[in-house]
């Protein structure tokens, strides 16, 4: 009986042991070929992102506290921006700091949300990508979005720690947004 007891407990500690090993190859930061996967820093310009949803746009300004007015080639404004870049220093995603852009238009209704240079593994931001995690917000007013209670990080398979920290980004940019006037 003791037999069996030991036998037991060494195979269930096996079976942990195992276990853990294959999390720590899957878990979050490591590439699809099981191996670790080393950070890398994605350089993302705040401009290169507006781009992407204002193509005319040549210029961005600061008018106010956390607002940009984004500037096409004739100096005329087009919408807003607003970065966490400068409050999102104590949120950390899986490997570092995911510091957030979000676009709006000139009613300040979001067009886009969008992370900034970072090192977040590209695999699980495409997971987020792909989930539409980042379209969340779009359509939404900036006082609409701050109210808003966004899903929950964990319904975000894969990225948690990444999810997690956008979310906080956005909050908090949001919150001073309001707080904020536009210059």
């Amino acid at each position: 009986m003791k037999k069996i007891r030991v036998v037991t407990i060494i195979l269930l500690c096996i079976l942990a042991s195992n276990r853990a090993e294959s999390q720590d190859l899957q878990g979050p930061g490591n590439g699809v070929s099981g191996k670790k996967e080393t950070p890398v820093l994605k350089e993302i310009s705040g401009l290169e992102v507006i781009k992407t949803v204002y193509p005319e746009a040549v210029a961005i300004e600061k008018s106010g506290s956390v607002w940009f007015k984004i500037i096409d080639a004739k100096r005329n404004y087009i919408g807003y921006a607003l970065s966490s870049k400068p409050f999102s220093e104590g949120i950390i995603g899986y490997h570092n700091t995911t510091p957030v852009i979000i676009i709006t238009d000139k009613n300040q209704i979001i067009k886009k949300v969008a992370m900034l240079s970072n090192w977040e593994s590209t695999g699980y931001t495409r997971k987020l990508e792909r989930q539409n995690f980042f379209n969340n917000w779009n359509g939404l007013t900036v006082k609409e979005a701050a109210a808003k209670k966004s899903a929950s990080a964990d319904s975000y398979t894969g990225a948690t720690y990444t999810a997690s920290a956008v979310v906080k980004n956005v909050n908090i940019v949001l919150n001073k947004a309001l707080k904020s006037k536009i210059q």
